[in-house]
């Protein structure tokens, strides 16, 4: 008899891959997990520490630190691994160096026989996510980055505290670069059922200014926690945990992964956070929003910028 197992292989044991890691324990989200860093003794000592928990935990899992062979038969590969930014260095030196790391991890991850689909979380993820499309020759489809996942998770829970209704029940999105360019569609927002800009019309109690300052609140979001505590990790964590789950479970749930744009909305060739049906194929499609002429201005913005950088990378 076959027993199917959902094995997952993260690369980058740093605050965001033990964020994720812990979350998938605490979600039971997979059978095994697997453990890969340069560092190979704290990937060990990682592992160590998740297995002593496993008594707590809603499932059993198998977790061990590994080598690339691993990959050969995971369902998904999961990357963390990158270089903090130094100081006075540009966005685009910090680009080089992070696609280079990349160009170690990849090829070995391929050469393993891996033939599920890659999850980036690396920022710029947008642009990190095109560099393992090309570097792994893998379909578009295959190659997903987390996107705009967790900017939605803040402006439904920032719209949810502001309306007062449970976060769940709001339907609203972040779209475009995960980074300055994104924006908020609104568009498409509701609350329930009803329009969150008719919502505002509605009620005195709701203001059409105070809608829009909560999607600045959701961009500066990260600059505050890292003010704070110096890095964002568990919102991540959990973010990833999803699209895992929307994975595994071949779910076809509609998440704002970054997807790979060619095409749709006169955009070609380029990664941007979407509304995407998202399964065990990786993304399935994405789902074409009737965005007003002002927002389709604001998407194609941020694809220029994204895709200005990306033409400026040496791969």
């Amino acid at each position: 008899m076959r027993v199917d197992k959902r094995k997952v292989v993260l690369i980058g044991t740093g605050m965001v891959g033990m964020s994720y890691a812990y979350a998938l324990l605490n979600q039971a989200a997979c059978d095994e997990l697997v453990l890969i860093d340069i560092n190979k003794e704290r990937a060990m000592g990682e592992a160590m520490d998740l297995n002593h928990g496993l008594a707590f935990a809603p499932g059993s899992m198998r977790i061990f630190a590994g080598e690339y062979d691993d990959c050969k038969d995971a369902d998904l590969v999961v990357l963390c691994a990158g270089v903090p930014q130094k100081p006075g260095e540009s966005r685009l030196d910090l680009l080089q160096r992070n696609a280079d790391v990349f160009k170690t991890i990849i090829d070995p991850v391929v050469k393993s026989g891996f033939a599920g689909i890659f999850l980036v979380a690396t920022n710029p993820v947008d642009i990190m996510s095109k560099v393992v499309l090309e570097l792994s020759g893998f379909p578009s489809s295959r190659v997903i980055g987390s996107g705009t996942t967790l900017d939605t998770a803040r402006l439904r829970y920032l719209l949810g505290d502001y309306f007062h209704v449970d976060p769940r029940n709001i339907h609203a999105y972040v779209i475009g670069e995960h980074g300055d360019s994104e924006f908020v569609p609104w568009s498409q927002a509701m609350l329930a059922t009803k329009p969150i800009l008719d919502v505002c019309v509605e009620k005195d109690s709701c203001s059409l200014d105070e809608i829009q300052e909560i999607s600045e609140q959701v961009r500066n979001s990260a600059q505050v926690i890292i003010k704070a505590k110096r890095a964002t990790y568990y919102g991540i964590g959990m973010a990833l945990t999803r699209i895992t789950k929307a994975i595994l479970g071949d779910e076809n749930s509609v998440l704002t992964v970054s997807s790979y744009v060619d095409g749709l909305y006169g955009i070609k060739d380029v990664y941007l956070g979407l509304p995407t049906f998202v399964n065990n194929g990786g993304a399935r499609g994405i789902l074409p929003l009737g965005l007003q002429p002002e927002e389709l201005t604001q998407l194609k913005n941020s694809a220029d910028t994204l895709r200005e950088f990306c033409n400026k990378l040496s791969l």
